[in-house]
């Protein structure tokens, strides 16, 4: 059940909130009584409940009278103070995580040998989204269909708006697909792409029948390889994310020529 504490207010406050709205204007001592606040207490809770907006005092009455502000207004106020704390402690959120970047930043583990691999379609969207979140420099993304577990719409959203994100912080994406795949993709997913991306100068699409498989090269150090099921080559098994600049090197050289071969994707062409 929803509460005025769950607004911010202490239950003293809540309790002579509530009493005024059913005693209508009244002095402190019988607000004391009714709301069952002890007499010590009973003008601290006013004064907090009086900063909050929620009480107006007869000043020019003797003993000064009090009555509550009409409820409407009164939470209006109180979701005001708290949507005001909320930012506040939000601000201070990024604040200390600007720090922590700083303080926490990893070791260049670039020139390591590093695996890992994600089972099933939400698990696999996860981990590319995650790996597209850390490129600094550059992406290569090459697509050869769209699996059919994958709710399209959810999954190419998240991928294009990371790789928005992507290009907006100076990094160079190259996009390399099949043909038929660019009539295939959501709506949504074209409309970000010729609103945001492709007017931007630092991401090129390119399409080629030679596409036969579907990858993501970070950075040029780490490559994120979509595995097809063993059973059906439509549906996607598994990610497996490799972190090994010579392999990743390995894969770039091949990728080249067929960029270069393939054909710039216009805007019409969706």
């Amino acid at each position: 059940m929803a509460s005025l504490r769950d607004l911010g207010l202490s239950e003293y406050e809540a309790r002579v909130y509530r009493a005024l709205l059913d005693t209508g204007p009244t002095t402190a001592k019988e607000l004391s009584r009714a709301s069952e606040v002890p007499m010590g207490r009973i003008y601290d809770v006013l004064a907090s409940i009086e900063t909050h907006g929620l009480v107006r005092a007869q000043t020019a009455s003797r003993p000064k009278k009090y009555v509550a502000v009409e409820p409407d207004t009164a939470l209006s106020r109180l979701l005001e103070d708290r949507q005001r704390e909320l930012d506040a402690k939000a601000d201070q959120y990024e604040e200390i995580v600007d720090d922590l970047i700083g303080e926490l930043d990893a070791t260049d583990q670039s020139s390591e040998t590093f695996w890992t691999a994600a089972v099933g379609p939400a698990d696999t969207a996860d981990l590319l989204v995650e790996r597209l979140a850390t490129a600094d420099e550059s992406v290569v993304m090459v697509a050869s269909a769209l699996s059919r577990q994958f709710d399209v719409d959810s999954v190419g959203d998240r991928i294009t708006a990371e790789l928005d994100a992507a290009v907006e912080r100076g990094v160079e994406v190259s996009l390399l697909m099949r043909p038929d795949l660019v009539s295939a993709l959501p709506e949504t997913v074209g409309e970000r792409y010729l609103d945001r991306l492709a007017p931007n100068e630092r991401f090129a699409t390119r399409t080629s029948d030679a596409v036969e498989r579907t990858f993501t090269v970070i950075d040029g150090v780490e490559t994120c390889i979509e595995v097809p099921h063993p059973l059906d080559s439509s549906e996607s098994f598994a990610m497996i994310d490799f972190q090994d600049p010579a392999f990743a090197t390995e894969i770039l050289e091949e990728f080249t020529p067929r960029w270069e071969q393939a054909e710039p994707l216009a805007l019409g062409d969706r």
